[in-house]
């Protein structure tokens, strides 16, 4: 059979003419893994970073890359639509659609085998690219191609979307980077494939099986569209749009691999990959040249690339500009040299002379000419590496900056030949003037300079029928711009939904024919990621917004939202989906997603969560969830939230979760109190208990009843907690101890109000002490409010946000005099002194006293090292290991505490542990130990138990300490940084013991 006589594609293939019931039996039936078709999976799954959004027939986790074979062959059956799935953080959205979706990222994440000598590896297709090269650490080898989604993007998501990153500059893209792949059709034919010689063709063709009959006709194919292939396809780095059938030409050995890198699960299952490793070059020097705009930086680079460096990356200053804004990366950003735009220039090498001599040579060489530039020298690993998060940080640098309107991916990753990037630049910049997208605000233009690649987010107004109009007209004109300079519409993200119906514009029409063929000849059925590529959808089609998106926005809000204009579905819209909540170890330096860290669920990380809200308010009419506030599917997967807030930092997006899981769960039991957990009560309403006992001087009482061996046991029952070691009552509260004392000290520093928090007062009034002698010590007066008053910490973290108001009102009205003097208030227990500088604005952003309280809260360090000049601590000669409360690296930073530390001569390792896991109320609530557990077994407890008996466990969370003392069987206990300095002060009567509570 000729090519020409291949049949096209099928039309895409109704949901309805799936039988869903039988798939799902027959899946569970036959499938090892997972098998979810319930309506939150499929909310979860529903889109990917991109613009657009489709919801899944259903999800299948494999365990094995033959358990996902038998998906496959399961599929093939019942004729549904497979899609395969990485990270999900694809930005063209080739990882949406209406099919039976494969998430390899769970269970699928094995090394299979590696060969130094060979200098290759094996890889199932779900591990992540960041573990991998941890794993080949010692071999002194490394996956070469790192996108800025390393920590994260899953090896078959990088196959499927042909990855590229910073380091393709020396190690180019993935297809660049693959042996050979195992793959399965959606027909059940199952191969490996890679370079195939005439000698290894003529034996495949022998067999006469199904494969046979593929390599045949693919051939054909080559054979017949070799000479417009080369004559239409850009020579140029980054060209990743299209199909690789440039890889089938003879020049290339016949690549039945690299065509079928970049396909994006339009003709392949990928099971297994055969990778080619590069050497790890174990010296690194950072160059940044300074230059008056962005396409001026470009004009530099032909003059760069002769100098071979491992990376040339470009960033302007409109993304510093919005990094700025959203406090990201101030110490790096702080290195860069003078200009309004900048090459990162990153040599490699195997010394550090070779690496210096390198970009000294290349700084001579600029000397005098039109690209000389204003230089930073970096040469120090970590200044380098925290001004290459600059570069990695653009992404969610550029979305949803306030004060800006919000952009969107559509036409971020063109790329032009090195030579003509800067005339690009130049007439790029002039279609966003004429479209209406720059501004002072407008967008910023960023990427892999030294391929050509550029990225950027654009202003589109994707929520109206005429911004979505304008949208089509532009990404018109600018793929017109991109096929003027012989380029390509992807340099790296693929062409998924976004890009596909513009191919004919870069490839022509017979090109496009060509890749209507080669589908044929795989998928003939049109059962792999239909509408994708081939025959693809409009690139105004399923938009995830759009001018029909039109969410159930509630009005009757507790959080007032405001940095979302006061709208939730702003707030639940904020993700972006780049996947930085799915972290996979513990080096990351951040805290979120505590549970997906330890269950791997999609829906347990920030964006799955995110996603969940999102399509709760039903903005297409379409979507699997109708409940509203009522969901249980949103309830479920925010049953796991941890309410660390560490996504309110460590997510470039700033999603707070804790604050949507707070004010859902305030209008899920709104009107049906007895639905609520119990343990919602009785860790809500503790404070207010807390206060009981302590005005009946019944802390002995409780402690022996709470601790007794059987009574212990029925009374978490009764309290519908897990069974825990209740925290056991001070003896006398910290406002019982000051009462009696009275404040002292000279106060030459002024007054500073103590704030009595519920865990310090009644629990551990010890570290309140120590802050009091370690402050009059300083020369402050202590004070503290002359009543029991409450933050709402325990009812806003349940959700009980009416009570939370009412008692966060009263607190702030007492305080107001205090504030109003312009009096500092200072805070021990950094859960509740979050609420102070965070939560209560934004339940009361108009209250000016309330603006006051966060302004003027500080933490124990701030008030040492901020607002006492010339202070220095006591002398402490210690080792010790800090456990950073999440809500204090979410909200309050940790920087004043590492400058106080050093000042007083204490070693400290901060501990990358992320949370503790008990998180407040979540580890004590039923059916959240083992989670509870696995958050701390991560780093914290390991860490602790092995250190030296002499070093100290810092921990000035209440939650920190207590599950350091019920769960590490080493006997340790943490201490707070008050007891810890108090301690090296002469000794009073009011020195404060420390034991733990």
């Amino acid at each position: 059979m000729a090519v020409a006589d291949l049949p096209a594609p099928v039309a895409r293939i109704p949901e309805s003419d799936v039988d869903i019931p039988e798939l799902v039996a027959a899946l569970r039936e036959r499938v090892e893994g997972e098998v979810r078709f319930d309506r939150g999976t499929r909310a979860t799954y529903s889109t990917d970073a991109s613009n657009f959004r489709q919801v899944p027939l259903g999800v299948v986790l494999p365990r094995t890359p033959e358990d996902g074979a038998e998906a496959v062959a399961v599929a093939r059956e019942f004729g549904a639509p497979l899609l395969s799935r990485g990270g999900g953080t694809s930005l063209a959205g080739q990882c949406t659609n209406t099919a039976v979706v494969l998430d390899w990222s769970k269970y699928c994440t094995a090394i299979e085998s590696v060969d130094t000598h060979a200098r290759t590896c094996v890889v199932q297709p779900g591990i992540v690219l960041d573990e991998l090269n941890r794993r080949l650490a010692d071999t002194g080898l490394r996956y070469g191609p790192e996108p800025a989604t390393h920590m994260n993007c899953t090896l078959g998501g990088m196959i499927g979307n042909n990855s590229c990153g910073a380091t393709a500059q020396r190690t180019g893209k993935v297809v660049d980077n693959i042996a050979r792949l195992e793959v399965v059709l959606h027909d059940g034919t199952r191969f490996w494939c890679g370079e195939t010689s005439d000698e290894e063709y003529a034996a495949i063709e022998r067999h006469g099986d199904p494969r046979a009959a593929i390599y045949r006709q693919l051939r054909r194919l080559r054979d017949e569209y070799a000479d417009e292939i080369r004559r239409r396809y850009p020579d140029i780095p980054r060209r990743v749009s299209g199909y690789n059938l440039d890889s089938l030409l003879p020049e290339h050995g016949f690549d039945v691999a690299g065509l079928l890198v970049g396909s994006e699960s339009t003709l392949v299952t990928v099971l297994r990959a055969e990778l080619e490793l590069v050497p790890v070059l174990p010296e690194r020097t950072l160059v940044v040249l300074g230059y008056p705009d962005i396409a001026t930086a470009a004009d530099a680079v032909p003059a760069v690339l002769p100098h071979e460096p491992v990376a040339l990356e470009g960033v302007d200053s409109k993304l510093i500009r919005d990094e700025r804004i959203k406090h990201l990366n101030p110490k790096a950003l702080g290195e860069l040299p003078e200009g309004h735009a900048f090459l990162m220039v990153q040599f490699g090498g195997r010394t550090r002379d070779d690496v210096q001599r390198q970009a000294h040579d290349m700084l001579d060489a600029l000397r005098g000419t039109g690209h000389e530039a204003d230089v930073s020298f970096l040469d120090d690993p970590a200044r380098e590496a925290e001004l290459w998060q600059v570069r990695e940080a653009g992404l969610g640098a550029t979305a949803h900056v306030p004060g800006r309107p919000d952009t969107f991916e559509g036409w971020e990753d063109s790329a032009v030949a090195p030579g003509k990037l800067g005339d690009y630049l130049r007439r790029l910049s002039a279609l966003y003037r004429e479209f209406g997208y720059a501004s002072d605000t407008g967008p910023s233009l960023y990427g892999h300079f030294g391929q050509g690649c550029v990225h950027t987010r654009i202003p589109f107004d994707l929520y109206t029928a005429d911004g979505v109009a304008t949208y089509r007209r532009f990404m018109e004109r600018a793929a017109d711009l991109v096929a003027e300079f012989g380029g390509s519409f992807s340099g790296e993200h693929g062409d998924g939904q976004s890009r596909g119906e513009l191919l004919g514009r870069m490839f022509g029409t017979d090109i496009v024919t060509a890749f209507g063929r080669l589908k044929a000849i795989f998928d003939p059925g049109n059962r792999m990621n239909p509408g994708k590529v081939v025959a693809p959808y409009g690139l105004d089609e399923n938009l995830r917004l759009g001018g029909h998106w039109s969410p159930a926005d509630p009005q009757n809000l507790h959080f007032r939202f405001p940095h979302d204009g006061g709208s939730f579905a702003e707030a639940a819209n904020r993700c972006v989906g780049v996947g930085r909540c799915r972290q996979h170890h513990p080096s990351s330096g951040q805290v979120m997603c505590p549970s997906y860290q330890v269950t791997g669920e999609e829906e347990h990380s920030t964006r799955g969560r995110a996603r969940l809200l999102f399509e709760m308010l039903d903005g297409h009419r379409d979507g699997p969830l109708t409940d509203g506030w009522r969901s249980t599917e949103v309830r479920d997967a925010l049953d796991l939230c941890l309410a660390c807030k560490g996504c309110k930092t460590d997510c470039p997006a700033n999603v707070d979760m804790a604050t949507y899981k707070a004010e859902f769960l305030a209008h899920h039991y709104a009107g049906r109190p007895w639905r609520r957990p119990r343990s919602d009560y009785t860790m809500g309403w503790l404070p207010a208990f807390a206060r009981a006992v302590g005005r009946l001087h019944a802390g002995r009482a409780v402690n022996a009843l709470s601790h007794a061996p059987v009574l212990s046991h029925l009374a978490t029952r009764a309290a519908g907690v897990e069974d825990r070691e209740i925290p056991r009552f001070a003896g006398q509260t910290l406002r019982q101890w000051f009462a009696r004392r009275g404040p002292a000290g000279t106060g030459a520093r002024g007054t500073v109000l103590l704030w009595p928090d519920t865990f310090t007062n009644h629990f551990h009034p010890a570290a309140g002490r120590a802050a009091v002698a370690l402050l009059e010590d300083a020369g402050w007066r202590v004070t503290m409010p002359d009543r029991a008053l409450c933050c709402g910490l325990t009812w806003i973290s349940t959700g009980q946000l009416g009570v939370a108001k009412r008692i966060l009102t009263r607190t702030v009205r007492a305080l107001a005099p205090h504030l109003r003097s312009g009096g500092l208030v200072l805070g021990l227990e950094p859960s509740c002194t979050a609420v102070f500088r965070a939560d209560a604005f934004e339940m009361f952003p108009g209250d000016h006293d309330v603006r006051r309280l966060r302004d003027q809260t500080v933490t124990l360090a701030e008030l040492l090292t901020r607002h006492s000049p010339g202070y220095r601590p006591p002398r402490v000669e210690a080792n010790a290991l800090a456990q950073v409360h999440c809500h204090q690296h979410a909200v309050l930073g940790w920087d004043a505490d590492r400058e106080l530390l050093g000042a007083a001569g204490v070693d400290t390792e901060r501990l990358d542990s992320g949370c503790c896991g008990l998180a407040g109320n979540f580890g004590f609530e039923r059916g959240h130990l083992e989670v509870s557990k696995a958050c701390a077994e991560r780093v914290l407890l390991p860490r602790v138990r092995s250190a030296d008996a002499g070093t100290v466990v810092l921990a000035d969370g209440f939650s920190c300490r207590t599950q350091i003392h019920e769960l590490d069987s080493g006997g340790r206990e943490g201490r707070h940084l008050a007891e810890l300095l108090a301690a090296a002060l002469p000794t009073t009567d009011d020195a404060p013991p420390t034991p733990h509570p």
